[in-house]
């Protein structure tokens, strides 16, 4: 806490305080209420459910402080995979975190003991320049302070169960965290992306993220589906908070996503097979939308999916082309 970059010293109007002990920090990534880490406090231990980018530190950090407790109360940061917006920021947080253990999905703990892949794997897809303004340099992680998952392996902080299902679909290093205390899922992108700007009187909205490189669509369906399972009342996404009405929450995103696959199958000659993708999968959330009342304009939309429409866009091409390799 002696860094003066590190010092919380941040106003907490980025954190919203829900029951549970279960608080929403607004990780200041790309946009207001777009990136999410979850603080959860129990019995004056805590716990960091994804960490956001290296410029989300001070804000967790501060996240911390406002809950009145101190850096030594933390036992565990757990990423719920290793992509940048999650986990860019995890070598940073554990700095500061004496006491914490790093608990990691095993296929991701090596990138985070040792960065240098995962680093070379965004830049290929965001560029060097937008790697260093938005992520920072990343920091490794001591392999003695990480402990790896099992699938159905629960962890407790301060008696309170988390258990942790791997979740392939979205990338084979995702494990979502069921928490019974809430009955709900920190889902991390398994779950897909629900932004509040969609919100309607009929609740929230909800898309699939197929962002490179490793999404499998039967994975990521069965994924859900074990998750519904547990009949949940809420859903912690990344991208962006608490959600409720999961049963129609799920059919909605099962729905998009096999209508994206069923189009992306469509597309394999396409001479520009990313330009026809990002034009069918706007026009399929462009449909799911307007269904949900969402009145935005199709500018609007286009501007706040714009970034998922370009992943998901190379996402699929990837999965295409590993089925006819």
């Amino acid at each position: 806490m002696n860094d003066p970059i590190l010092a919380p010293r941040l106003a907490p109007d980025f954190v919203e305080r829900l029951a549970h002990g279960i608080h929403v920090v607004d990780t200041g990534f790309h946009r207001p209420l777009f990136d999410a880490a979850y603080l959860i406090v129990e019995h004056g231990r805590a716990a960091f459910v994804d960490a956001g980018t290296n410029h989300s530190v001070p804000r967790l950090l501060a996240a911390l402080a406002a809950a009145e407790l101190d850096v030594d109360a933390v036992d565990f940061v757990i990423p719920t995979h290793v992509h940048l917006d999650h986990a860019g920021g995890v070598g940073l947080l554990m700095q500061q975190l004496p006491a914490a253990r790093l608990i990691v999905h095993p296929r991701g703990a090596r990138h985070l003991a040792g960065p240098g892949h995962l680093i070379r794997s965004a830049t290929s897809v965001y560029g060097a320049e937008e790697i260093e303004r938005s992520y920072g340099t990343l920091v490794p992680v001591d392999k003695e302070r990480m402990v790896t998952t099992r699938d159905g392996m629960t962890i407790e902080l301060a008696g309170r169960p988390l258990r942790f299902l791997h979740t392939p679909g979205h990338a084979m290093h995702h494990h979502c965290i069921w928490d019974e205390a809430s009955r709900g899922f920190f889902t991390g992108d398994t779950f897909g992306l629900s932004y509040r700007d969609f919100d309607t009187a009929s609740g929230p909205w909800i898309m699939p993220t197929t962002t490179p490189v490793q999404f499998q669509p039967e994975a990521l369906r069965r994924s859900i589906e074990r998750m519904v399972a547990f009949d949940p009342d809420w859903i912690y996404v990344t991208h962006y908070g608490r959600v409720g009405d999961v049963p129609r929450l799920a059919a909605l995103l099962l729905g998009q996503l096999e209508e994206m696959v069923a189009f992306a199958r469509t597309t394999s000659r396409a001479p520009d097979r990313h330009s026809v993708l990002m034009h069918g999968l706007e026009a399929i959330h462009l449909r799911s939308l307007r269904a949900h009342g969402v009145t935005l304009s199709d500018a609007r939309i286009r501007e706040l999916l714009g970034l998922d429409l370009k992943l998901n866009a190379q996402g699929i091409t990837i999965w295409l082309d590993r089925l006819a390799a």
